[in-house]
Parts: structure tokens; C-alpha cells; sequence
């Protein structure tokens, strides 16, 4: 679905995803699962980019900074390639 939105600013990606929380110009929250989970990506709307900066349940977004928070490869990191 994203790979085909062609949204120009914040409105209309809001048009799209009405439960979506505008953080700033650039910043989106998405709920997912029933809020269960939250996204967080940064968007350029002239380039068409999303990127996902955030992953993770509600409690951990509660103790995030969200207009700071960073993509953190660590975190994503797949445990199952561990040596």
C-alpha cells in the first residue's frame, strides 16, 4: 500500500490512515494490531520515502522519545544468524 501512495504532505496520508499521529512534517506514528503495536517512520513526501525508524509494542513506545528516536540496527538485528 505504500509502495503505491503518492501523498504530498501530511494531510493526505492522514486522508489515507485516519489513526495515524502526525508528529512533525516528516515524523508518523502508525498503530498496528489494534494499537497493540506502534510504528514510527519517517516520511519524504517529494523523494516518496518511508523509513522505518521504530518498531515495537505499546509499552515500549511509552518509554520512547518519539521525535528523536532513531533506527537502531542493534535492536533489529536477526538473533538467529548469531554465531
Amino acid at each position: 500500500m505504500v509502495s503505491r501512495a503518492e501523498w504530498k504532505n501530511t494531510a493526505e496520508l492522514k486522508e489515507q490512515f485516519h489513526s495515524a499521529s502526525i508528529v512533525s512534517s516528516q515524523r508518523v506514528v502508525f498503530n498496528i494490531k489494534g494499537n497493540e503495536f506502534r510504528l514510527v517512520v519517517a516520511v519524504d513526501y517529494s523523494h516518496r520515502l518511508v523509513l522505518i525508524l521504530w518498531l515495537g509494542t505499546h509499552k515500549e513506545y511509552d518509554r520512547i522519545d518519539v521525535k528523536h528516536v532513531h533506527f537502531d540496527k542493534e535492536r533489529y538485528a536477526d538473533s538467529s544468524n548469531s554465531n
